[in-house]
């Protein structure tokens, strides 16, 4: 083991103690390639399944192995219109297993995440039996105020080119509380406690994910 995999070993870990008292399980896995097994040994065979825009689920290749699997699945991808990918965004509240990342994660175990239309920090919060984030060492922060400058500085920036939107940001490289018309800042939510115990799973992935 190098020292920066021992290193990422000892943070996830400290966060994932710090998950056990705000009613969040918590997993460690070195590389990618273990997180997507952990993920498939979580969710069931046969369970309703659907995700936010992640690119964390898609690094790890779980979107694929979810659509080659026996699962029922509401991919927003496959919506033909406007109205359909509403009714997807609906039954997310209804599903097994609502899957995505967390935009942050700060040492004493606290979610910070950051959306535009707020389908899925809404079902964070409540609707899915299961919620399933998938993150990367990378997201890790020291506390609520580093997360909060992460989130609005690099994660919605990044998202931003991602999506090849107009923002302010997306010409100046960092936020500057806009509120224009594609801003995709509308809802900031710190999840300091699940308030079912278990309902939310978080599996620390050792590698860089997503932004």
């Amino acid at each position: 083991m190098t020292p920066k995999q021992k290193y990422n070993e000892i943070t996830a870990n400290r966060v994932i103690q710090a998950f056990k008292k705000r009613n969040i399980e918590g997993y460690y896995c070195a590389d990618k390639a273990e997180a997507l097994k952990k993920a498939l040994e979580i969710i069931p065979e046969g369970s309703s399944v659907t995700w936010g825009g992640s690119q964390s689920i898609a690094e790890i290749g779980l979107c694929d192995s979810l659509k080659n699997g026996k699962y029922e699945l509401y991919d927003r991808a496959q919506a033909k219109d406007s109205a359909q990918l509403d009714e997807i965004y609906r039954k997310a509240f209804s599903c097994n297993f609502y899957i995505s990342s967390s935009n942050a994660v700060t040492l004493d175990g606290k979610l910070v995440n950051i959306d535009g239309i707020g389908n899925r920090v809404s079902a964070i919060i409540f609707g899915p039996d299961n919620v399933l984030l998938i993150v990367g060492i990378n997201k890790v922060c020291d506390d609520e105020a580093d997360a909060l400058k992460r989130v609005k500085n690099k994660a919605a920036v990044m998202n931003a080119y991602r999506l090849n939107l107009n923002t302010p940001c997306s010409k100046t490289g960092s936020c500057v509380d806009c509120l224009s018309d594609e801003c995709i800042c509308s809802a900031i939510v710190v999840t300091r406690r699940a308030s079912r115990p278990g309902r939310i799973k978080v599996i620390i992935v050792g590698e860089e994910l997503g932004y």
